[in-house]
C-alpha cells in the first residue's frame, strides 16, 4: 500500500480557514438572559465559590475540573519533527485535545511551555493543579521527560501521564500478549530485542517486565549499538538495561530472538535479520512514519511471522488513541489521585481481551472489511471500535478503586456503563466509515462541474486520500487555470471537454446509444448526438458504458436538470417504480436517515411503501439495522384524513412486503423519539425497544423542510442527498455544497459503485 500523501496547502488551509485552530470553548449553561448571566457570574457565582471554600472537593461539583485535562508540552520531541519549540508544537497539542474530546468526551486546554528547565517545567505545571482534573504530558524529550513525570506524580494529587511513554507501552503490551498466545509462546520465556532506548522504548520494556517478561531475556539497542555493561555513556535509565553480552549490533542481537520491538527509526531491520529469529517470530516495527522494516518486507521474510506497525494502512496498528482517552476517562470518573501501574495493566489486559470478542459489523464497515477475527492479522482492536470506551474506562476505574487511589468510587456499574455510552459521539462515525470503505476499492468518479474551485479541491482530496480516481469534465484551459491559481495538483487525472473536437467520435457513439434508448421518447438522432455536448448527459453515458463507475453533479444546477439525464440514460433498477432521495443527519447518538427529501412531491401509499423499502435497503448497506418511523401529524389512526390514512396504508404494505423490517406508523415525529410516551400509550409498537434511525416523510415538502431545519437551525452535519433506485451510482449535490460535503458524497458514490459491482458479480 502506498503511504498517503498530505497536500501541504490543504493541511495549512484546514488549520487556518474559518476560525483558526481546531478547538474552542463552548458554554455548558444557559446564558441567554440577564438572570442567566447573574447566575453565571456576579452575584450568583459567589455561592459556589463559598461552597468550595468550605469544602475544596466541591470544586468537582461546581466547576469543569473533573472533566478537564491539560495537554502540556515544551515542544522538544514532537513526533517526526524533533525539537521545534512550544509555538510550533501547538497544532499537535490541539490535535491531541480533539482526540480526547471525540473519543472520550474529555475537555482539554492545551498548554505550551517555553522552558527547557526541569525545575521550571515542574513548578509551572504543579501550580496549575487547582484547574485540572488530569495532566497529559506530551512530546518532551528524554531523559528530561522521565524526571518531569516522576516529580509531578510525586508532588501532585491528580492523574499525570506522559503518553509518549505509557500510551505505546499499554497498547503494544496488549498486542504482545495476544501475539504470544497465537504463536504459542510464554512471556516469561520469550527473548526480546528492543531497538530504541528513548522514552517510549524504556516505558514499553518496563510494561513487558510488569506483565511477566524477564530482564535477563531483553537486549536493548540505541543509536550507538547494544546497551552493554562495558559502555560508559549510559544514563541511569538506560544503564538498567545494560547486559554483559558480546553482541554489539542489531544483526547479532536479533539472532534467535522471539520478539523484536522497534521504537527507533525507519528501515534499520532487514528481512535477512528476521530470518535469523526464532520460529514463529513477533515483529513490532513501530517507528513512525516509516517502520523499522516495511510491512510488506517483514511479511515476505517469514510465513510464520506476526507483525504490527504504527501505520493505519496495515493490520495491527499500535495507535496511542486506543489508550489515553479511555484511561483518563476512567481515572477522572473515580477522581483518581494518579494513574498507577495497576491502572495501566488493567487497560492493557482489557484491550487484549476485547480483541478476542466478536467484533461488531459497524467496525468492519468502518474499515471496509467483511469481518475481523482474532488472529495474526487482528491482535489489537481498531481505533474506531466504539466498544473501547465501555471496555477500558471501567477497567481503569476498577483498578483505581482496588489499588486505593480512587476518591469517588463507582457503585452502580450499569449506570456508569450507560453514562459512557451516552458520551460516545457517533456523529462522524458514518463519514469515517464511508471513507475507509471507499479506500478499500476506489472507483472512477466523473465530476460534471470540474470548472468549479470547490469541485477541484474535492477532487484533489479524494485522489490524495485514495477514495476515488476523479475524471474531470469541462473546458480544459479553464480547469488548468483554476488548478494553477489555487495550487491544486491532480497528477494523471483525465480532463475531458465533451464539446471539444477531440470528443466528436465519442459524442457520436454516445449519441447513437442514447438514440436507441430514447428514439420513441422525444429524441431524434440529431438531438441525441447534440445533447452529448452537455456534461451531465456525457457523464451519465460514461457511467452507463463502463467508462466510469459513478457521477457527481448538481453543485451549480437545479436538481431536476441533473436528475433528468440520469433517469433517461441510466434508468431505474428492475422492480423500482420511482427513484427517491434521502439525507443522512449525523448526530452524536448515531446517523439518522430521512426520506424522501428530494424527488417525490406527493407519493401515494404504494409509492411511499417503495420509498420506505428503498431507504431501508440503503441503511442496510452501512451494516445498520433500519428502525423505521413513518411520519404523519396523526398517531395510529387518531386522525382519519386522507393523508393520515395514506401513511397507514403504506405501513401495512411495507409490513406485508418486508415482514422482518422494524417499522411502524403513522406517528408524529415527537412520538418516534419519546420511548416513554410510546410505551405508555402504544405498547404494541416494535419501536419501543431501540432507537429510531430512519424517518419516512409523507411528502417532499415535509421531508425537505425537516432536513433543512436540522442542518441550519439544529447545526447538524448532513450527508446527501443519496439518490436511491437507479441502476448505477449517480449522486446530486446540494446547490452550494461545501468541499467537505462534496467529498462525503464522492465516498458515498464509491461505496454505491462497490455494492453495484458485487451485485453484478453475484448475478453472473
Amino acid at each position: 500500500m502506498e503511504k498517503r500523501k498530505i497536500n501541504q496547502q490543504a493541511a495549512l488551509d484546514y488549520h487556518a480557514n474559518g476560525r483558526p485552530g481546531k478547538i474552542k470553548v463552548v458554554p455548558t449553561k444557559n446564558t441567554k438572559t440577564q438572570y442567566d448571566l447573574s447566575l453565571a457570574y456576579s452575584p450568583g457565582v459567589a455561592e459556589p465559590c463559598k461552597a468550595i471554600k468550605e469544602n475544596v472537593e466541591d470544586v468537582y461539583k461546581y466547576t469543569a475540573k473533573g472533566n478537564l485535562v491539560a495537554v502540556i508540552s515544551n515542544g522538544t520531541a514532537v513526533l517526526g519533527l524533533g525539537n521545534i519549540g512550544p509555538e510550533a508544537s501547538k497544532p499537535v497539542m490541539e490535535g491531541k485535545g480533539v482526540l480526547f474530546k471525540i473519543f472520550a468526551d474529555i475537555d482539554v486546554f492545551d498548554i505550551e511551555l517555553n522552558t527547557h528547565s526541569i525545575d521550571e517545567f515542574v513548578q509551572v505545571v504543579k501550580a496549575m493543579e487547582p484547574t485540572f482534573g488530569g495532566i497529559n504530558l506530551e512530546d518532551i524529550k528524554a531523559p528530561e521527560c522521565f524526571e518531569i513525570e516522576r516529580r509531578l506524580k510525586e508532588e501532585m494529587n491528580i492523574p499525570v501521564m506522559h503518553d509518549d511513554q505509557h500510551g505505546t507501552a499499554i497498547i503494544s503490551g496488549a498486542a504482545l500478549l495476544n501475539a504470544l498466545e497465537l504463536q504459542g509462546k510464554k512471556l516469561e520465556e520469550a527473548k526480546f530485542v528492543v531497538n530504541g532506548a528513548g522514552a517510549a522504548a524504556i516505558a514499553c520494556t518496563k510494561m513487558y517486565l510488569n506483565l511477566g517478561a524477564r530482564l535477563e531475556n531483553i537486549i536493548m539497542i540505541d543509536k550507538d549499538g547494544v546497551l552493554h555493561t562495558g559502555r560508559t555513556d549510559l544514563d541511569e535509565s538506560r544503564l538498567y538495561f545494560a547486559k554483559d553480552t558480546p553482541h554489539r549490533v542489531l544483526a547479532d542481537a536479533i539472532a534467535g530472538a522471539d520478539v523484536f520491538i522497534g521504537l527507533s527509526t525507519g528501515n534499520v531491520l532487514t528481512g535477512e535479520m528476521i530470518k535469523t529469529m526464532a520460529p514463529r517470530p513477533i515483529v513490532f516495527a513501530m517507528a513512525n512514519p516509516d517502520p523499522e522494516i516495511s510491512y510488506e518486507d517483514g511479511m515476505a521474510a517469514r510465513e510464520d511471522i506476526i507483525m504490527a506497525t504504527g501505520r493505519s494502512d496495515y493490520p495491527n496498528q499500535v495507535n496511542n488513541v486506543l489508550g489515553f482517552p479511555f484511561i483518563f476517562r476512567g481515572a477522572l470518573d473515580v477522581r483518581a489521585t494518579q494513574i498507577n501501574e495497576e491502572m495501566k495493566m488493567a487497560a492493557t489486559r482489557a484491550l487484549a481481551e476485547l480483541t478476542k470478542q466478536s467484533v461488531p459489523d459497524i467496525v468492519a464497515m468502518a474499515y471496509g472489511e467483511k469481518h475481523f477475527i482474532f488472529g495474526p492479522q487482528y491482535i489489537i482492536p481498531k481505533p474506531l471500535d466504539p466498544r473501547l470506551l465501555g471496555c477500558i474506562a471501567p477497567a481503569v476505574a476498577k483498578a483505581a478503586m482496588e489499588s486505593g487511589v480512587a476518591r469517588k468510587p463507582i457503585t452502580d456499574w450499569k449506570r456508569y456503563e450507560q453514562e459512557l455510552s451516552d458520551r460516545l459521539g457517533l456523529d462522524n462515525y458514518l463519514v469515517r466509515s464511508l471513507n475507509n470503505m471507499a479506500r478499500k476499492n476506489p472507483k472512477r468518479v466523473v465530476f460534471a462541474e470540474a470548472d468549479n474551485l470547490k469541485i477541484l479541491k474535492a477532487a484533489q482530496f479524494v485522489l490524495e486520500e485514495g477514495i476515488a480516481q476523479p475524471i474531470l469534465l469541462g473546458k480544459e484551459s479553464k480547469i488548468r487555470e483554476l488548478m494553477e491559481q489555487n495550487k491544486i495538483e491532480l497528477p494523471n487525472v483525465a480532463i475531458i471537454d465533451p464539446r471539444s473536437e477531440a470528443m466528436q467520435t465519442r459524442r457520436e457513439e454516445y449519441g447513437e446509444l442514447f438514440y436507441q434508448k430514447r428514439h420513441r421518447r422525444g429524441y431524434n438522432h440529431y438531438e441525441a448526438v447534440k445533447i452529448m455536448r452537455e456534461r451531465n448527459y456525457f457523464g451519465c453515458m460514461m457511467v452507463e458504458t463502463g467508462a466510469a463507475d459513478a457521477l457527481i453533479s448538481g453543485l451549480t444546477r437545479n436538481y431536476p436538470d441533473t436528475i433528468r439525464p440520469a433517469l433517461e440514460i441510466i434508468g431505474m433498477r428492475e422492480g423500482v417504480r420511482k427513484v427517491a432521495g434521502a439525507y443522512v443527519v449525523l448526530r452524536p447518538k448515531g446517523p439518522l436517515f430521512l426520506a424522501d427529501t428530494t424527488v417525490n412531491l406527493n407519493p401515494n401509499a404504494e409509492e411511499l411503501a417503495d420509498i420506505t423499502l428503498l431507504t431501508a435497503e440503503a441503511v442496510q448497506h452501512f451494516n445498520i439495522e433500519p428502525r423505521v418511523a413513518m411520519l404523519s401529524y396523526s398517531n395510529f389512526g387518531s386522525s382519519r384524513t386522507a393523508e393520515a390514512r395514506m401513511v397507514s396504508e403504506a405501513v401495512a404494505l411495507v409490513k406485508q412486503r418486508s415482514p422482518d423490517l422494524i417499522v411502524d406508523g403513522e406517528m408524529q415525529a415527537s412520538l418516534a423519539f419519546n420511548k416513554e410516551i410510546l410505551k405508555e400509550n402504544y405498547p404494541f409498537s416494535p419501536l419501543i425497544e431501540g432507537g429510531v434511525n430512519t424517518l419516512i416523510f409523507p411528502n417532499l415538502s415535509s421531508g425537505n423542510i425537516a432536513y433543512n431545519l436540522l442542518m441550519e437551525v439544529g447545526g447538524f452535519e448532513v450527508v446527501g442527498p443519496i439518490l436511491m433506485g437507479l441502476k448505477k451510482p449517480v449522486h446530486i449535490l446540494q446547490l452550494g455544497s461545501t468541499v467537505r460535503q462534496i467529498c462525503n458524497m464522492v465516498a458515498m458514490a464509491v461505496v454505491d459503485a462497490q455494492v453495484y459491482e458485487r451485485q453484478k458479480m453475484n448475478n453472473q
